[in-house]
């Protein structure tokens, strides 16, 4: 891992490529991005697209250290040169997946982690599958050889087995991970039943348009065809169709065409209508998730507000079954008064050190002194770290720990300016933690570099316009407005989540605070 200097030389290193970027890509898009994007969109060029995947990489904050070169051909993403860990390497390709235009990432990055034992890998990996309250149930053996991790093991469900990996990958130290888990069904379902699901989970999907995927199963085969708008798009629908039941998924008809979707698609196949449907669709998400399917919330709704109660096992289960509920289209807010119950009480000074050990093993943590307290089940944590990233990730590898009832995050944070994209629309993605940081930003608690308000405009722009989850005719109708840092958002959106990706493309683009009066159609 770099030291303090190198990082501080990286970061210097990396703001004047992105002054660099952001004006290559605005003198290139100066009609598509700077300015309102128009009506009928055009396929981007390569090179614009290379332009958008640089200026993303460069300004997310897990990734200021790394040195990633980005090529495109045809609309296929190259990515190669050296991350320091896997976590960094899928993240990057993550990004890049979530790139407007973007039709498929090739992930040739190198991993540079530090140099550590097979054995010390392989004792890590398991005890990170026991720390985790979603993994310590699960019956996985782990090998190592040369920093390669074997998962060995049968679960009950395709996310389970996602869900291991990703723990896995977490390690300090892992080169990559190869899995041979099994998915071992209690018995079998018919084909009509497992269509009804993926349909079904397809269609309440608020990051997807249904309208245009296609659904097929034989045997237990589900076979997808159709178009999405992104490669982000392309693997969450696959996700999602792994039901209970499936055996595989076959993926080749679905086509990623980047300007697919068109303003009007989700009212027309709105296929959520009313509470009662929203009820069952948010407890169809709960049954996939393996964070939350051990429970049983009770889940309630009243003219699309969903009201979440009962105990979970885990502060990790409650914020999964937030954002499994916020992933529902027609859901209009959330609130989430679940309990968290440990099954075990653990005692104070047991549970600081478990969480203690859990960051020092964790390979996105490495090279921060993180200080653990608890007292009654409430963990704080002290220290410095480069970005909003790391502390997000400590907050989330502390909420995975049985008996944490509460996590206070005093960290520090060096580089306060740096964005933290936040891939939240898939919770089994949990080497993105799910949190805002946005909130804490208050006059003197961090220092924003100057940026005028014409280059926050046209950053914010920017952002909105590559943003795959934004409907092509909403690139339109976001109006942006600047005024001494503070951001004026006015217009209209088709749901909750583009109104929420604004409110944060807004911050990512440089604003010290904001007013989001979008409407919500």
């Amino acid at each position: 891992m770099p030291n303090k200097t190198e990082t501080q030389e990286c970061y210097r290193q990396n703001m004047r490529k992105l002054t660099a970027v952001i004006a290559a890509v605005c003198f290139l898009n100066a009609s598509a991005v700077c300015q309102t994007a128009p009506a009928e969109q055009k396929a981007m060029t390569d090179q614009q697209i290379t332009n958008a995947v640089d200026y993303w990489l460069l300004t997310d904050s897990e990734l200021m250290n790394n040195q990633i070169d980005v090529k495109i051909k045809d609309g296929i993403v190259t990515l190669s040169g050296t991350a320091n860990n896997m976590m960094e390497k899928e993240r990057a390709a993550a990004v890049a997946d979530t790139i407007r235009g973007v039709l498929g990432v090739v992930n040739l990055i190198a991993i540079r982690t530090v140099n550590r034992t097979d054995g010390e890998i392989r004792n890590d990996v398991e005890s990170a599958l026991k720390y985790d309250t979603a993994t310590n149930s699960f019956v996985i053996k782990p090998k190592v050889t040369d920093g390669i991790v074997t998962l060995n093991g049968t679960v009950d469900s395709f996310c389970e087995k996602k869900l291991a990996v990703n723990v896995a990958e977490s390690v300090k130290g892992v080169q990559g991970v190869q899995d041979s888990i099994n998915v071992a069904f209690k018995s079998g379902r018919a084909d009509s039943e497992i269509e009804a699901d993926v349909k079904n989970a397809i269609a309440a999907d608020a990051w997807l348009e249904p309208c245009f995927i296609t659904t097929g199963v034989k045997d237990g085969v589900v076979t997808l065809s159709g178009t999405v708008g992104s490669p982000a798009q392309h693997d969450r629908a696959v996700m999602l169709a792994w039901v209970y039941g499936v055996k595989s998924v076959n993926d080749d008809g679905l086509k990623i065409v980047p300007w697919i979707k068109s303003g009007d698609q989700r009212s027309k196949v709105f296929m959520i209508k009313g509470d009662a449907q929203i009820m069952k669709a948010v407890q169809d998400e709960f049954k996939y998730d393996p964070r939350v399917s051990g429970f049983k919330p009770s889940v309630d709704v009243d003219n699309s507000v969903v009201t979440l109660t009962g105990n979970v096992g885990s502060l990790k289960a409650r914020h999964a079954a937030g954002q499994d509920a916020t992933n529902i289209t027609g859901v209009w807010y959330v609130k989430n008064l679940l309990k968290v119950r440990p099954e075990k009480p653990v005692a104070d000074n047991v549970l600081a050190q478990e969480v203690n050990s859990a960051i020092l093993r964790d390979s996105a943590m490495d090279g921060y002194n993180i200080y653990v307290k608890a007292k009654n089940g409430v963990v704080t944590l002290d220290g410095v770290v480069d970005s909003k990233f790391e502390k997000a990730q400590a907050d989330d590898i502390a909420s995975r720990a049985n008996g944490v009832l509460n996590v206070k995050n005093n960290l520090a944070v060096n580089y306060p300016n740096l964005a933290y994209y936040d891939l939240s629309y898939d919770p089994n993605w949990d080497y993105v933690p799910a949190y805002y940081y946005w909130n804490e930003i208050r006059p003197g608690y961090e220092t924003w570099p100057y940026t005028s308000d014409a280059q926050v405009k046209a950053n914010i722009e920017e952002e909105i316009f590559w943003s795959p989850w934004v409907t092509n005719i909403n690139l339109n109708s976001i109006k942006v407005k600047v005024s001494d840092g503070v951001v004026t958002l006015s217009g209209t959106v088709n749901n909750w989540l583009e109104f929420y990706k604004a409110t944060e493309y807004a911050y990512t683009g440089g604003a010290q605070q904001v007013h989001n009066d979008i409407k919500v159609k």
